[in-house]
């Protein structure tokens, strides 16, 4: 992360120069990890990024400060907002897991529509493949049509659990119509290969695919931490464990390194963090990684903006007709901290 962060102070002094706008301010964006970053620029560089905009950064999960079990607890809390969605997704792989136990893998298999057969070897990786597709339902939760980690339509969960609760066939077909809304666009007639839409890594709520996969896999094994396993009984997933314990053995087997539980929070004042100044953090009630963010404002310096009715970083998605008014409002609002900051 610090390399990051100094390859974006070089660039921007490289723009100055270039440019000649030695006397512009600068002004950092970004979303998730990118709101983290934008928030630290402005920490560790005070003297070329005049303010941020920390979008849906979750600056307590990730730094080690609170349970971030909270996440899990959060994704089950949006699902549970839609009459028996949650109790289709409990029982639901509560049939999953009775029909293991006795080797009825066929049955799962032809009902999740997975290309290959399921066997006990691979039932842990089923599983995971499984909750990854409400972690992403959940963040994507935005008004209208997206293709940012998957084509989803406007408000996917609620899509997902009218899909859920009117399937036939039982709860278990109405969990595997959630997760072919997300691996298959809902076409229940797809070939699923789990193998590959899903990776295992040390990131439990999903580290994506291809290069940038791996970059955050180490990432997670090394400084940045995140959720762990599921309990089955604060969320509405089967017991998943993946304790600290864990994950630590899988970072050290796979990169020889475990994570550094505290480095970033000591690093980027994340206790401390009412010593900053002109960073604007904004969550929306939609997002799971919100509630690990910064909610209270810390000083006046260091507005909270709240976006009801917003997913993962809302605000920062180009202006859509189906978005709600408060992040209108919200948008407005962090233009107005901005502006002020530019023009002093």
């Amino acid at each position: 992360m610090e390399q990051a962060l100094a390859d974006f102070a070089t660039l921007m002094l490289h723009l100055k120069e270039k440019y000649a706008a030695h006397d512009s301010p600068i002004i950092t964006f970004g979303g998730s990890y990118g709101g983290q970053l934008a928030a630290y620029m402005r920490i560790r560089y005070p003297n070329i990024v005049t303010g941020a905009l920390a979008a849906s950064a979750p600056l307590n999960w990730i730094t080690n400060k609170g349970d971030s079990h909270g996440f899990w607890e959060s994704v089950t809390s949006t699902f549970s907002k839609y009459d028996g969605c949650e109790d289709v997704v409990r029982i639901g792989f509560g049939q999953v897991e009775r029909l293991a136990s006795v080797k009825k893998f066929d049955e799962i298999q032809s009902t999740f529509g997975l290309c290959s057969p399921l066997t006990d070897d691979n039932l842990p990786h089923f599983m995971g493949w499984v909750r990854n597709a409400f972690t992403d339902l959940a963040m994507m939760n935005y008004p209208y049509k997206t293709s940012f980690l998957a084509p989803l339509p406007g408000h996917p969960v609620q899509v997902a659990c009218e899909r859920a609760t009117n399937a036939t066939g039982g709860d278990m077909s109405g969990l595997a119509q959630i997760s072919s809304l997300y691996y298959g666009g809902g076409d229940t007639d797809a070939c699923f290969d789990m193998m590959t839409q899903y990776v295992q890594c040390s990131d439990p709520t999903g580290c994506g695919l291809g290069n940038d996969a791996k970059a955050w896999d180490y990432q997670a094994c090394t400084e940045i931490i995140l959720p762990g396993g599921t309990n089955g009984k604060t969320d509405m997933f089967p017991v998943i464990k993946f304790t600290p314990e864990m994950r630590s053995e899988y970072c050290n087997n796979k990169y020889g390194v475990v994570p550094r539980l505290d480095w970033i929070r000591m690093s980027f004042w994340t206790d401390e963090l009412s010593q900053a100044s002109n960073i604007i953090f904004s969550n929306g009630d939609l997002d799971p990684w919100g509630p690990g963010g910064i909610n209270t404002q810390l000083s006046p310096s260091l507005p909270v903006v709240k976006v009801v009715g917003g997913a993962h970083h809302l605000d920062l998605r180009g202006p859509n007709d189906a978005d709600p008014q408060s992040v209108k409002e919200a948008r407005e609002a962090e233009k107005k901290y901005i502006r002020e900051w530019i023009e002093k």
